[in-house]
């Protein structure tokens, strides 16, 4: 049902958006403590020759030239403190006013090796959260039995901005609130209070538990994780445990759903999906969805999350092949944490196979004709380092099968190519340029710019055979690094048409260096488009754009905190291959008009700017009545958008969310067409398929370039029909 899917894709991110292992490790201890006398955690001595290393690092090797110094220091004082505790829930401001005091000595404890501070203050911390939890959990009965859903009070969303609590009864005056919104959504959701108790209750005690497990080399990771977070987000230190988790999934072999999964505000969230991995085929699970319990098996019971350590999360996710795992969810496009649902994924092996293009042909009709445009799926740009290293001359990769997927569809007959390159995260830079390679003749494809200025620049080389027909190219936000970087040459080139919406922006390289203790990441490098701007922060911007999908605001590298900025450098001497830039006007008012009159597109432009009005919200109320009729209304509102949809394209309305988008009289006698129609393309790729159509003068007649010999003969129209072979 397009009204579900979409609910799920938007981003629901917390006030402070992070990445990497600040962003996985800052609620690692967020919310736990232990009874009795607290035992201070003491740093190790690695740990102290580690962050002198760590400081040299950074200074000498990062692409952006940072001195650690005073300036710096007063960052990390705050960065570490919004980190640890984001809402400002826990910490007085005694204690803030206590801390500040060594705001410009952090830099010179680093570069000597003591990490005094960063530990005080997190011991402090624990202390704070640890009083405040073992009195929550005393008074827990009592408190859920004395609220009062009746009084009209408000949770504010965003503290981050907020003053710090002044004393212990501001701070339980906020903790209040916080605790009533749980118990709230919890009623909303249909718990019972002695079901709430109980739930709450095993949360606050596994979190205790899991706090009294807490070690130096965490509090060690996490201190030096809010250092390197003020150079970028993609920097990052990997203690031993966390580097033997990254090469497991660098390597694609791990045995479980999928998923690439981050800690934010007490909650598991989804970053991205893998290609082709068990939880992307399952279809439910989406992007900033927050996972809030795991099960094992098809009735093994729902274990309660909230608040675990991230690494205990993807343990208990994590399983053999073949085998079940059912996680409960909070929807991305859910405001409150009282929207549920429950998914069942089967646990398997990713395999490079089926992370591998795929191809199908779309047929658009046009004044009377039947016009074929092939469409290559490339999920992701892979090669088969092993096979390739191994001499195996079968060795797969992204060029290798688009280049075959090419050939068999220009034979069979499409005039043009959608390259589809949506949800793409990136992959083998080596693949994007020889990608990029069949659709142009020779020249460069990216240049990268190194921390000394050194700029490299990468391309096709040789003079090949190339495809030089009708191309469009589909992004979205999640198109990511190496698919941006095909998607800006091919624009520059102004070999294609770029289709979609703005993409996500990662245009930073990072290098793994192993220390004595742990690992390093570290960005040292920048992409540039030929043009000679950057990818970074900004993305590749559509010639044509379509309806938003993923909130920007929050998906993205630019809603990432100390994201590198874009800027630009000099441009590369390139040809163009066709006038795209004279016809994309013409090409923009086709659009329009049949966007305007476009059921699905109608629906997403309708659910986006709902989206935009419920996460412009900044308190919530505390008073069930309200809230259920909000939740009522947002249920309404996003019925009504469906059956919209619906009915204009002749579809039965539905009466509620939870029918079934056929019903029992649609599917019986049309069991063949139903089968059919999930083969059919979506909306977006259909519209994709429609500007290509529209484009085929361009292409037949604008010609610019001089192009070496088609491979296969020239279709009828004129449009070029070729693709490189290897040698």
């Amino acid at each position: 049902m397009l009204a579900l899917n979409m609910t799920r894709v938007f981003s629901q991110a917390g006030p402070r958006r992070r990445s990497g292992l600040v962003a996985t490790l800052a609620m690692a201890f967020a919310v736990s403590s232990w009874g009795g006398a607290l035992p201070k955690i003491e740093p190790l001595p690695i740990h102290g020759d580690t962050a002198k290393t760590v400081v040299k690092q950074l200074e000498s090797d990062h692409y952006v030239n940072i001195e650690v110094n005073d300036a710096l220091s007063a960052r990390l004082m705050d960065e570490y403190l919004d980190t640890l505790d984001p809402g400002r829930l826990f910490l007085y401001a005694s204690d803030i006013r206590e801390f500040q005091r060594k705001r410009q000595q952090l830099d010179d404890e680093l570069k000597r090796g003591r990490l005094d501070t960063g530990f005080d203050i997190y011991n402090r911390y624990l202390q704070r959260i640890s009083v405040r939890l073992e009195k929550t959990l005393r008074d827990l009965p009592q408190t859920v039995k004395d609220f009062d859903f009746t009084k009209d009070e408000y949770l504010e969303l965003d503290r981050s901005e907020a003053a710090w609590p002044r004393d212990e009864k501001e701070a339980d005056e906020l903790w209040r609130k916080n605790i009533k919104n749980r118990v709230l959504s919890l009623r909303l959701a249909g718990k019972s209070n002695d079901d709430i108790v109980e739930l709450l209750t095993k949360r606050y005690r596994n979190q205790l538990k899991r706090l009294q497990q807490s070690e130096s080399e965490d509090v060690f990771q996490f201190y030096i994780n809010a250092l390197t977070s003020l150079y970028d987000p993609h920097t990052d230190y990997f203690s031993p445990r966390i580097s033997k988790n990254f090469q497991i999934n660098m390597s694609l072999k791990l045995e479980g759903i999928g998923a690439v999964l981050q800690s934010e505000d007490d909650y598991t969230k989804v970053v991205r999906l893998v290609p082709a991995g068990p939880a992307d085929k399952q279809g439910q699970l989406q992007p900033s969805d927050r996972i809030v319990g795991v099960a094992e098996g098809k009735r093994g019971e729902m274990q309660d999350v909230v608040g675990w350590r991230l690494d205990d999360v993807v343990d208990l996710i994590r399983g053999p092949k073949g085998s079940v795992v059912r996680l409960e969810v909070i929807p991305s496009g859910a405001k409150t944490d009282d929207e549920r649902r429950e998914i069942t994924i089967v646990r398997n092996e990713v395999k490079l196979e089926e992370q591998s293009a795929q191809k199908r042909m779309i047929e658009v009709e046009r004044d009377g004709k039947v016009h074929k445009v092939g469409v290559i799926d490339v999920p992701a740009f892979y090669l088969d380092f092993e096979a390739l290293r191994k001499g195996d001359p079968n060795y797969r990769s992204t060029t290798r099968d688009v280049k075959q997927l090419l050939d068999e569809l220009l034979i069979e007959g499409a005039e043009g190519i959608v390259i589809d390159l949506r949800d793409n995260g990136g992959g083998s830079l080596a693949e994007a340029n020889e990608l990029t390679g069949l659709f142009i003749e020779s020249g460069p494809t990216v240049q990268i710019r190194y921390a000394n200025s050194w700029v490299k620049r990468e391309g096709k080389r040789r003079h090949t055979p190339y495809y030089d027909g009708p191309l469009t190219v589909l992004i979205n936000r999640m198109s990511a690094s190496a698919s941006e970087i095909f998607a800006a040459a091919i624009q520059d080139y102004q070999r294609g048409i770029i289709i979609g919406t703005q993409s996500f922006g990662k245009g930073t390289v990072q290098s793994i260096n192993p220390m004595r203790h742990g690992q390093l990441k570290l960005t040292e490098s920048k992409f540039y488009r030929i043009s000679g701007e950057s990818t970074q922060h900004r993305g590749v911007i559509p010639d044509i754009a379509f309806p938003a999908i993923y909130d920007t605001s929050n998906v993205g590298e630019s809603a990432l905190e100390n994201a590198l900025t874009w800027d630009t450098i000099a441009a590369v001497s390139h040809k163009h291959y066709y006038k795209l830039d004279e016809a994309l006007p013409k090409l923009r008012q086709a659009h329009d008009s049949r966007a305007a009159s476009n059921p699905d597109f109608a629906f997403l432009r309708e659910q986006f700017h709902e989206i935009e009005k419920l996460n412009s919200l900044k308190r919530l109320s505390l008073n069930e009545a309200v809230r259920r009729s909000e939740r009522e209304e947002r249920r309404k509102l996003q019925l009504a958008l469906e059956n919209k949809r619906r009915v204009a394209k002749g579809l039965k309305a539905l009466s509620s969310l939870d029918d079934d988008e056929t019903t029992e009289e649609e599917a019986e006698p049309e069991v063949s067409a139903a089968e059919e129609a999930a083969d059919e393309p979506d909306p977006l790729l259909l519209e994709a398929s429609q500007i290509l159509v529209d484009a085929l003068p361009v292409y037949g007649s604008a010609r610019v370039a001089e192009h070496s010999k088609p491979l296969i003969p020239q279709s009828p129209a004129g449009t070029g029909s070729q693709t490189a072979r290897p040698e």
